[in-house]
């Protein structure tokens, strides 16, 4: 676990007027920008809805210094990273993460798109039908209907009642009206006083700023612009209204001319209302069978005005225990009002925010420190906190109707602090009892159950993190209403898990189920050993999961894949108690100190099933497939996965190569040249063990033969492609991406993944070095055979898609 004394943001000004925010975190592997706008989809002249959107887009076009093709979205691709824009109600962000070699590039592309965008009128009409298409696919989906209903009762006068998100009717792009509205926007806003920049990473902070002062200079510069201060909330100042529709019950509560610190008070009051503790809240509701879920969050913020959102969530029709609801609520409400000062809880929530920052990325700090948070609850934010609740607490309160309880301290937060006892096994202090005679009393027999976890050596303890997998195989397919079960039984451990910085998963694709830990590895064992018992123990689950809110049709696809991708036994398992007798078990763990090893063996013993050290490596189907998957949308959507013929490193190397060449130039010819939607994306993926190029469109007005015409298309010319690279080209994108794969660029979530994908198909566990070596020596020559490969009719193609197979398809055409 990463030491206690942490590293502090450094928070200047610039003389351009710039907020810059510099982080110097050893630990990370990866640097991040973050950038922040201070205007939004708010601040557009009421005439022009959508500018702010629509100019985010104009800026990734590219600039005359770096065309589209070297843009920052093509650069970030190219060196492995992550890139992303969001606008919101008040301001507009930029950001992206890259290893350190390839930082500067990064921000120097950054800093040089908001200073010289691109505002050619054909670009822009281009680029409006893309965002026309976004606007289709928000519109028909169902949570941005029911959004817009929630918020029907503010006052009409209010922006959030208004339109925003732009299309094709509310950007006359060719009217002069509208460019020199557009012009006036970016001068007025997109300038240095008016942006916060945050740089987090390994690197120095003075060279941090160096390269903000370097590249940031190029920005107008000129006084900040005050951003207009909406109307009331509230047409007549209600402190809160309700909203029931049909399985949810909607707590709407706006406040005006809030106190100091009130952000921090709002994500206290909101983390303690989802707190999932037996005697709280959510806890008792669902005892009552009142509700099944409940999700508290800050909808909207800014200059003194927020409106706070309480999502109750139930099964069937829940009107007719709204009013009970209400009731039970209030008087939560009421008990965690008369607190003295929350003492205990701020401690928790100190801790939990000390730990989420442990274990944060460096795009995640960046961000937090853009937004200027601060740990804790100050005894500013605390005044705060108790104007807020008198605001929220009828006029008259009924007396208590429930013995109600303070949440329980998370016991995996809290980090060992006493000194080994006799009677405990080495490593665990009186912290640790709930695991201690479970694990004495199976030393013996750790070598039993042990035998199938692989402890991986190819990488050291990684930065305080590590990853646990426990792979079942089932003797025959669980039946589909069995995971929501089982998921339901990890759910409160979940909730606690993420709070101590570590993630539990469990899922299944075909005749396998996958529990995977990763995160701080301290409270690992004692996860592990409560998830197992959560999912062996002897309960007639009576669950019955809520209906699945409908998912876009891209994702509904990609949740399906790795189904599609094996292939399963005709018999079917129903009880959860059959499948784990009939189960074999096997595992990886990476980045354990030595110390915890012992106390991982020990929890195995328990595991439910058989260890199996030779599972076989899973069989994947030769031929080509078309698995049509329905959707409840009117957009269409097709998921191409494309596999490896062979799981050589060699084959892998020339395979990942050809995912890397491709991203930018399938995005470029897909989504910007012939628009066929916003969802567009490739890439490699590993899928059970067997890697293959994936590609995925989602489209408002293409069919699906439509789609995949355009991708068989692009796979026809990805030969040329390769052939046309010349040799400095070809070697400069080899090393771009065998450095994503080194052990100083790889971070403890990605070399553990890689390893877990290597286990699964059949790889030795140098893979990372192996791999590393295959991609440095990889010719041309070979990944123009895999290029060619990929358009023969015997590489057997999955598609996963909302409409039925095309006859090119079954036949197999290139």
């Amino acid at each position: 676990m990463p030491a206690l004394n942490h590293t502090h943001a450094q928070r200047l000004t610039l003389a351009s007027g710039l907020t810059l925010s510099l982080r110097h975190e050893p630990r990370l592997k990866r640097c991040a920008a973050f950038l922040r706008v201070h205007a939004g989809s708010h601040d557009v002249p009421a005439a022009w809805p959508g500018l702010a959107h629509f100019l985010e887009h104009l800026l990734f076009l590219g600039t005359e210094r770096f065309a589209a093709d070297d843009n920052l979205m093509a650069y970030v691709q190219r060196y492995g990273g992550q890139i992303n824009a969001r606008t919101s109600e008040r301001h507009t962000d930029f950001f992206f993460e890259l290893p350190p070699a390839a930082f500067e590039g990064g921000l120097e592309r950054l800093c040089d798109m908001l200073a010289h965008p691109r505002m050619n009128l054909d670009d822009q009409l281009r680029e409006r039908e893309v965002l026309h298409a976004e606007f289709i696919a928000w519109a028909r989906e169902p949570s941005a209907q029911r959004q817009l209903n929630l918020l029907q009762p503010l006052n009409p006068a209010h922006p959030l009642r208004a339109f925003h998100a732009g299309n094709r009717y509310s950007l006359p792009i060719p009217r002069p009206a509208f460019q020199q509205a557009l012009r006036d926007f970016y001068q007025q806003f997109y300038q240095a006083s008016n942006i916060s920049l945050s740089l987090v990473g390994p690197v120095p902070q003075d060279t941090l700023r160096a390269l903000a002062e370097r590249y940031t200079d190029q920005w107008a510069t000129g006084p900040t612009c005050a951003q207009a201060r909406p109307p009331a909330l509230m047409p007549r100042h209600e402190t809160a209204y309700q909203q029931l529709t049909g399985q949810c019950l909607n707590l709407m509560f706006p406040f005006e001319q809030l106190p100091e610190a009130s952000d921090a008070a709002l994500e206290f009051l909101c983390h303690w209302i989802n707190a999932d503790k037996p005697g709280g809240l959510i806890a008792h509701l669902r005892d009552q069978h009142l509700c099944n879920s409940l999700n508290a969050d800050v909808l909207y913020q800014f200059n003194g005005q927020a409106l706070l959102h309480l999502e109750f969530s139930a099964p069937n029709d829940i009107a007719h225990n709204a009013a009970q609801l209400c009731e039970t609520f209030y008087d939560w409400l009421a008990f965690f009002n008369a607190q003295q000062d929350w003492s205990s809880l701020r401690s928790e929530f100190r801790r939990l925010q000390q730990r989420q920052q442990d274990v944060s990325d460096a795009l995640q700090l960046a961000r937090r420190d853009t937004e200027q948070r601060e740990p804790g609850l100050s005894d500013q934010a605390v005044d705060a906190l108790k104007a807020l609740l008198q605001h929220m607490l009828p006029a008259t309160q009924p007396s208590a109707r429930h013995a109600w309880q303070l949440p329980a301290p998370n016991p995996f937060l809290a980090a060992p602090t006493e000194p080994a006892n006799a009677g405990l096994i080495r490593g665990q202090t009186s912290a640790h009892r709930g695991l201690r005679t479970f694990a004495q009393d199976r030393l013996r027999s750790r070598r039993d159950g042990s035998s199938a976890m692989s402890f991986s050596a190819e990488l050291p303890a990684l930065d305080g993190e590590a990853t646990v997998y426990l792979r079942w195989r089932l003797a025959a397919t669980p039946a589909s209403s069995l995971l929501p079960v089982l998921e339901e039984r990890l759910r409160p451990l979940q909730h606690d898990a993420r709070q101590a910085g570590v993630e539990l998963s469990f899922s299944a694709a075909g005749n396998d189920w996958l529990l995977k830990v990763h995160g701080v590895h301290t409270p690992l064992p004692a996860l592990l050993e409560h998830a197992l018992r959560a999912l062996s123990a002897p309960a007639a689950d009576t669950f019955s999961p809520p209906p699945a809110a409908p998912l876009m049709p891209i994702r509904q696809l990609l949740k399906r894949l790795p189904d599609a991708s094996q292939q399963t036994s005709q018999s079917i398992i129903s009880d959860v108690a059959q499948c784990w007798a009939s189960a074999r078990w096997d595992g990886l763990a990476v980045g354990l100190p030595a110390a915890t090893q012992p106390l991982i063996s020990a929890v195995l013993s328990k595991a439910p099933g058989t260890p199996d050290a030779s599972l076989p490596t899973l069989e994947h189907p030769a031929q080509r497939r078309w698995i049509t998957e329905a959707c409840d949308s009117s957009e269409h959507a097709l998921l191409v996965f494309c596999p490896a013929p062979t799981g050589d490193l060699e084959t892998e190397a020339a395979w990942r190569l050809l995912a890397h060449l491709a991203q930018t130039p399938f995005y470029q010819q897909l989504r910007v040249e012939q628009q066929l939607g916003y969802a567009v994306f490739s890439g490699l993926r590993p899928l059970n063990g067997q890697i293959g190029l994936l590609f995925g469109v989602q489209s408002p007005h293409a069919s699906c033969a439509e789609i995949f015409e355009h991708i068989r298309t692009f796979l026809a010319d990805l030969p040329a492609r390769i052939t046309a690279l010349d040799e400095t080209s070809f070697i400069q994108a080899r090393a771009a991406l065998a450095q994503q794969f080194s052990p100083e660029s790889l971070s403890a979530s990605q070399a553990s993944e890689l390893l877990w994908q290597a286990k699964l198909g059949g790889h030795p566990s140098d893979y990372l070095k192996a791999l590393y070596a295959a991609l440095i020596s990889l010719d041309q020559r070979t990944t123009l055979k895999a290029a060619q490969h990929i358009v023969q009719p015997d590489c057997a193609w999955l598609c996963v898609a909302t409409q039925s197979a095309t006859e090119t398809f079954f036949l197999g055409k290139s």
